[in-house]
């Protein structure tokens, strides 16, 4: 389950595995099929993003204006402590596992109720949709609490290129499904693929991002490669990693953690210290790596930028 709380048994920074080290551990051994081939339809235009070195690292990345100056949470950490059930139900399987995956070539196809349906390759949207904000130093609850300093840009700018028309209320996500590259998905422990839905405005709004890196390098494929969505304000489990399509509708989507257990998981998971988990209380977090633990914040400490959005809700019974 992705829970507020960080689990006792979790690493501290101390603890875990150097970059380096990690970076050597031998690849999960299985043949894995080519992911998502697709082409970007239409000519777009070059933006200063900057580039990508062969060794991953983002070059003239700027700052957002979201970042906060709490400390950041260790690479080590953040790359090695996960969930992503495609690869393993451990918290140290994605980190393990995930290398299977192949993040190129990739594709996220963008249709339902838009003027201009598109399919946008990894590469095109690394060039060209980046035109402000690149580095975002968010608090995010990632099945814990932690402050992680994000390559992206906001969602809205994808979103405007397709035009959303005036009956489009929600938007629609879903992660490849490939049980030959993500072994977890031969699993019945969820409906794969994993799918997620976000309210319109919310997906508009500038502090939802679609992350494509951390730490000025390339996503790693455990933290959801090659593009993932980052709703700070959120839990973790609305933040979905590994994109292939975003579908605009009508309707309020289904998601996989609310249609597995809507007692637990409610549509909008907006981090709320006033309505408790069904099994257990969360008013109080304790982040990845400190001993004691601090107040939860409402909206993860983001109410300023995202509590207008809504105004007049019952935030307890939509939860």
């Amino acid at each position: 389950m992705l829970i507020k709380h960080r689990n006792p048994s979790a690493p501290l920074p101390s603890e875990i595995t150097p970059k380096s080290v990690y970076l050597d551990r031998r690849s999960f051994l299985r043949t894995a099929a080519v992911a998502g081939a697709g082409v970007a339809l239409g000519s777009l235009p070059k933006a200063s993003w900057g580039t990508v070195a062969p060794d991953g690292k983002f070059d003239n990345l700027t700052e957002s204006r979201f970042n906060t100056d709490e400390q950041q949470t260790p690479w080590e950490t953040i790359t090695t402590y996960n969930n992503f059930y495609e690869f393993g139900f451990g918290k140290e399987d994605p980190g393990l596992y995930a290398r299977s995956l192949k993040t190129r070539p990739w594709s996220v196809e963008v249709g339902g109720l838009v003027a201009k349906p598109a399919t946008f390759g990894i590469e095109d949207i690394l060039k060209t949709f980046p035109q402000e904000e690149r580095i975002y130093r968010l608090r995010c609850v990632e099945a814990w609490s932690m402050v992680i300093p994000w390559v992206g840009f906001p969602l809205a700018d994808l979103l405007n290129r397709v035009e959303p028309t005036g009956a489009a209320k929600y938007v629609a996500f879903q992660t490849l499904y490939d049980p030959e590259q993500m072994p977890g998905q031969k699993t019945d422990a969820l409906d794969w693929p994993y799918v997620e839905g976000l309210r319109l405005d919310e997906a508009m709004h500038p502090l939802t991002i679609l992350g494509v890196g951390l730490y000025g390098e390339l996503m790693p494929n455990q933290n959801g490669a090659p593009i993932r969505l980052v709703v700070p304000w959120k839990y973790g489990f609305k933040s979905i990693k590994s994109i292939v399509r975003i579908t605009l509708t009508d309707a309020m989507p289904p998601t996989t953690w609310n249609d597995y257990i809507p007692r637990e998981y409610g549509f909008y998971a907006n981090v709320n210290p006033d309505v408790d988990h069904p099994r257990w209380s969360q008013s109080r977090e304790r982040r990845i790596g400190e001993f004691l633990k601090r107040d939860t914040l409402p909206f993860n400490g983001y109410a300023e930028e995202v509590a207008g959005l809504y105004t007049g809700m019952d935030l307890k019974k939509w939860f």
